[in-house]
């Protein structure tokens, strides 16, 4: 079982001190929805963000559908040995069920998203698919317990995604962290969480793209790929 984690990454609301902002207002309006409500856009509300404190980390939650969409895609996840949940810039964290299908458009997912910050939970009734809790990474990571955390960043020794696959492999409860934003630097205090910390590129690398190279490696570690295949026979 992986347990994958994009932290700190670049999906939250409005924050309090931009509702006031112009540009804010009219979204607002033309949205319907309090700024509360709808999500960080740098596409959309650019200008007023420039006053943000880590405004380049910030605005970016197509990182978090294009990595999940490869996730939740996974032959592993349909095998039933992937756990993936999101802790957010401003320590949201979201818990993503195997079970999710998400939309595969942007701006079905961005309403998703937004009911998901109204409500705590999608769908709201039922067995909830996504849930939604005001938690930092620290309290996440007690809950979750696991063995052996690798963090993949440039500041990190030099390594392929197959070693690390093949450390991950060989405990109990590993966790794969991986940046949720576009640019910027994690917080020394993620930094400080972690077993090892692993760099596979010598230039930045997308985050579903490492998404989708770490779940490879690690499937073809399990033999997953294989073991699929004598279903056909």
């Amino acid at each position: 079982m992986l347990i994958l984690l994009l932290a700190e990454s670049a999906l939250e609301t409005i924050p309090q001190e931009l509702w006031d902002h112009p540009l804010i207002k009219r979204f607002s309006r033309l949205k319907g929805k309090h700024p509360r409500f709808i999500l960080l856009e740098r596409s959309y509300h650019h200008y007023a963000m420039r006053s943000l404190e880590n405004n380049e980390k910030r605005g970016r939650p197509d990182i978090v559908h294009f990595s999940l969409l490869e996730a939740l895609g996974s032959p592993l996840n349909k095998e039933g040995l992937l756990r993936v949940y999101i802790h957010s810039f401003d320590d949201h964290v979201i818990s993503v069920s195997p079970e999710t299908r998400l939309p595969k458009n942007f701006n079905r997912f961005v309403g998703l998203m937004e009911d998901l910050f109204e409500h705590g939970k999608v769908p709201p009734k039922g067995k909830p698919l996504l849930t939604l809790e005001k938690k930092t990474l620290v309290d996440l990571l007690g809950d979750l317990k696991p063995t052996y955390i690798i963090l993949f960043d440039r500041t990190g020794k030099a390594g392929t995604f197959e070693e690390a696959a093949l450390s991950l492999a060989k405990q109990e409860r590993p966790l794969a962290i991986i940046g949720g934003f576009p640019h910027g630097e994690f917080r020394e205090t993620t930094l400080n969480l972690v077993n090892e910390i692993v760099c596979i590129d010598p230039e930045t690398l997308e985050a579903w793209t490492v998404v989708s190279r770490i779940i490879y490696e690690y499937e073809r570690v399990l033999s997953i790929p294989k073991k699929r295949l004598k279903k056909l026979i």
